[in-house]
């Protein structure tokens, strides 16, 4: 029987998703994966969350596209299956009034991990890239951080219209913030990601993104103080 929060339907469009969690998975846990729990019972608690209701942008479709871009960076990260998992976890507890989601979301993988068969410490790097994302800010060594940290901001160097859509999305997820404080808020997030002396760490994100991102975060700041 499918779950309450999804139709049959949906849980089929979502097949693909849940495999993306478990090979992964079943990677970083290595030759004890036979004797492990069944992935997709995690994958389905993940999914849950990515699909509450208070989400606009950080959705099922931003956890896709993530993961679509960690598979276009692999070459650059150590491990990269460890990095898809964290992807899987950077936004899992998301509440936009709360300022500690970050830290939430890796406290639940530090709980769900080991259960579901992740060695310790590649629970513990998984939990440390999760938190990493408050700064995006990797050292130059983190070959992991620089990856997940790329992707996950690969959407600022997105096309006008999809680059506008993430920036409605974000509003709405901020919907009970009155406007000028909202405005003051997103202006300070965008200045502290410009005053970055990189954006992007990979070779690819520094090439293909960087330029794209800066020209569409400046033009936000733009409209933001009209």
């Amino acid at each position: 029987m499918a779950d309450h929060w999804e139709t049959a339907t949906t849980r089929d469009a979502l097949a693909p998703l849940r495999a993306r969690f478990a090979r992964p998975l079943e990677a970083a846990r290595g030759p004890a994966t036979a004797t492990a729990p069944d992935p997709l019972p995690y994958a389905d608690d993940l999914l849950r969350r990515w699909q509450e209701p208070q989400r606009h942008y950080h959705t099922v479709t931003h956890l896709t596209a993530v993961l679509d871009r960690i598979d276009t960076l692999q070459e650059y990260a150590d491990d990269p299956d460890v990095v898809r998992l964290a992807a899987w976890f950077h936004d899992a507890v998301y509440l936009p009034d709360r300022s500690e989601n970050e830290d939430r979301s890796a406290r639940l993988a530090e709980r769900a991990l080991p259960e579901a068969g992740l060695p310790d410490a590649k629970t513990a790097e998984v939990a440390r890239l999760v938190r990493l994302t408050v700064s995006h800010d990797p050292a130059e060594d983190d070959r992991d951080g620089q990856v997940l940290c790329d992707a996950d901001l690969a959407i600022l160097a997105s096309p006008p219209s999809a680059y506008a859509a993430y920036a409605a999305g974000v509003r709405e997820e901020y919907h009970f913030v009155p406007n000028d404080a909202f405005r003051a808020g997103r202006a300070a997030v965008l200045r502290q990601l410009l005053a970055l002396p990189r954006l992007f760490r990979t070779p690819h994100g520094a090439k293909e993104w960087e330029a794209t991102a800066r020209y569409n975060m400046r033009a936000e700041l733009d409209l933001l103080s009209i």
